[in-house]
């Protein structure tokens, strides 16, 4: 099996994770301060990558910090808008917005730097946003600030992907994933302190469970795939991928929380997938067949 064969799998297990870690993420915090929950989550992953990784971490330079540090802070500001926009809104329908980093990625691209992705790609995101202004866009054109909050994680997260890409092309990004995460861990950390309705010691399992599953799983596995994998894939690919846990995302929340899955997230959700077919067919001697793009 080729290198990105390999990868593009362990993504979409990712993905699996992710999307299940809505729901989970969704019953943990409750009541609680998300913030509180972000930092346990992130301070045990950063525990977990040291002793995984020690070889690199006992090897980070300050410029591996600084790395870390600028990964950071987009990457943060993603995970913590969309987890507060899960106290407002459910869970199947978070996972399906936060897909919207895919087409949000090709246009900061095009502004940011004036380059443009390829046709397919195009296509890919504007079927994805379909779907996606059909999940979220209700009666008269309103939509619920659980939405708005998730909206503006998946913007910060098309800047972290965007990053990773840039920094991946020049450094071994496996030096910057423990610092990455324990600054993380420290904005968490501050947010809480100023948050009044931060509990640090819920007596609630629950909570406990959530931030076992996302510290191993969401965070430690699957953010390290993601950073390993953006040295062979683009983001824009890598985005497209991520399409995948909104499905999971809602098959979580229908066994997990019990929630409805309504006509508009079907129909949203399949055109979403449909996207993600979209950017892996190549049309070639009359003939469609599924690959991975090779350089």
């Amino acid at each position: 099996m080729e290198r990105k064969q390999l990868l593009l799998i362990l993504l979409i297990i990712g993905t699996a994770f992710w999307g299940v870690s809505y729901s989970v993420t969704k019953m943990a915090i409750g009541a609680d301060s998300p913030n509180t929950f972000l930092f346990y989550r992130f301070f045990l992953a950063v525990i977990v990558l040291s002793i995984i990784f020690w070889k690199y971490v006992k090897d980070t330079n300050w410029d591996y910090i600084k790395t870390g540090f600028i990964l950071a802070v987009p990457m943060f500001l993603g995970i913590q808008l969309q987890t507060v926009g899960l106290k407002y809104t459910d869970a199947s329908q978070c996972s399906f917005v936060a897909g919207l980093t895919v087409i949000i990625i090709p246009l900061l691209k095009l502004a940011l730097y004036k380059t443009n992705a390829s046709l397919k790609i195009w296509i890919a995101a504007l079927t994805a946003l379909t779907g996606l202004f059909i999940i979220a866009i209700k009666e008269k054109f309103t939509i619920n600030p659980g939405d708005l909050f998730t909206i503006a994680g998946a913007f910060a997260f098309a800047v972290y992907l965007i990053t990773v890409e840039k920094h991946s092309a020049l450094k071994n990004l496996l030096y910057c994933i423990v610092p990455m995460f324990a600054f993380c861990a420290l904005f968490a950390f501050f947010l809480a302190l100023a948050d009044s309705q931060s509990q640090w010691f819920p007596k609630n399992d629950t909570f406990w469970i959530g931030v076992i599953y996302c510290a191993l799983f969401s965070t430690a596995y699957m953010y390290t795939v993601s950073n390993i994998s953006q040295r062979y894939l683009s983001a824009e690919r890598v985005a497209v991928i991520y399409l995948f846990e909104p499905v999971f995302g809602a098959i979580g929340a229908f066994f997990i929380l019990g929630e409805n899955l309504s006509w508009r997230l079907l129909l949203g959700g399949s055109l979403i997938f449909a996207a993600t077919i979209i950017s892996e067919v190549n049309l070639k001697k009359n003939k469609l067949r599924v690959l991975i793009r090779k350089n």
